[in-house]
C-alpha cells in the first residue's frame, strides 16, 4: 500500500510510503488517506493522527497525469461513505486534530494537507512549493485562500504566483510550521505532540477545534463553491495541456496564455 496506516493507543499513524516516487500523490493514495481520516473520526478509541512521508521527502506533489481528468471536471474525486476529503473541500469535516510531520520535498499537495492540519512539524532541510502556475494552472486543494490567511497576502502571493520555494526557516517565521527540528527528528516531535493532545480530554479538544475552525469554515464556504469554477476552463486550456506534456517529459513548460 502507498499509505501506510498504523494505531498506537490513541493515535493514528498515517504514513505516505511511495518514496521511490518521491510520494507523488496519486489517486489511489488520495482515497486510502480520505479512508485512514474517515477511521479516526469514527473509532471512538482514536483521539488524533500523525501524517509523515517515509523516505528522504514528504511529497513532490500530484501525479499530474492521474489527476488531469478529474480536475477537468471542476471537482475533487468523488467519496464513499466511508471517507473524509483530507483536504476538507467537500463533505464532512473531520473532528478530530491532524499533526503533520514534514521533511525534504513539501511541494503542492503537501502543502495543502499541511493547510487543513492542525499543528505542523518540519525537519529542517524542508522546501515548499506550490508549483501549480508551472503546469498551467493554479493550487486546487485549498492554498489559494488558507495561504494568504496563514501567512499573509502578499507573502502567500509571492509564491502561488511564481511557483518558487520557500523555506522551513520561513514557514516557522510566518507561523506555517510550529517547529522546525534536525532532520530525523520531526515524526518524534509529531509523536510527543499527539500523545499529549491523546492525553487530553477527548470532548474538550474535539470542542476546541469545533470552537476554533467555525469561522474559518463560515470565510471559506463560498471560496470553496468558486473554486472549481475559476478552474475547470483553465484545465482545458493549451497551457495546461503544454503543462502536462512539459511533467511528463521533465522539462520547463513554454506557456502562451492560451
Amino acid at each position: 500500500m502507498d499509505i501506510k496506516i498504523e494505531q498506537q493507543g490513541a493515535i493514528l499513524l498515517i504514513g505516505w510510503n511511495r518514496p521511490q516516487k518521491y510520494n507523488a500523490l496519486t489517486l489511489d493514495m488520495y482515497h486510502e488517506l480520505a479512508k485512514a481520516y474517515g477511521e479516526l473520526q469514527r473509532n471512538d478509541e482514536l483521539r488524533v493522527a500523525v501524517v509523515y512521508g517515509e523516505g528522504d521527502h514528504f511529497t513532490a506533489g500530484l501525479e499530474l497525469n492521474d489527476w488531469v481528468g478529474v480536475f477537468s471536471e471542476g471537482h475533487m474525486p468523488a467519496l464513499d461513505a466511508s471517507e473524509i476529503d483530507p483536504y476538507g473541500l467537500s463533505g464532512p469535516a473531520l473532528t478530530k486534530p491532524v499533526v503533520m510531520a514534514v521533511q525534504g520535498f513539501c511541494y503542492t499537495a503537501g502543502v495543502e494537507l499541511l493547510l487543513n492540519s492542525d499543528i505542523r512539524i518540519a525537519a529542517d532541510n524542508t522546501r515548499f512549493g506550490q508549483l501549480e502556475v508551472k503546469r498551467g494552472f493554479h493550487a486546487c486543494g485549498g492554498a489559494t485562500f488558507r495561504l494568504p490567511i496563514e501567512i499573509g497576502w502578499a507573502n502567500a502571493q509571492r509564491y502561488l504566483l511564481t511557483g518558487d520555494e520557500w523555506t522551513a526557516q520561513q514557514a516557522h517565521h510566518w507561523g506555517l510550521v510550529q517547529e522546525v527540528v534536525p532532520l530525523g527528528q520531526q515524526l518524534s516531535k509529531a509523536m510527543e505532540i499527539a500523545q499529549s493532545i491523546a492525553k487530553a480530554a477527548p470532548l474538550g479538544v474535539q470542542g476546541s477545534l469545533r470552537s476554533s475552525r467555525y469561522t474559518r469554515q463560515v470565510i471559506e464556504a463560498q471560496a470553496k463553491d468558486y473554486l472549481y469554477s475559476e478552474l475547470k476552463p483553465i484545465m482545458a486550456s493549451e497551457d495546461m495541456q503544454e503543462g502536462v506534456r512539459s511533467f511528463l517529459e521533465r522539462r520547463e513548460a513554454k506557456f502562451t496564455g492560451k
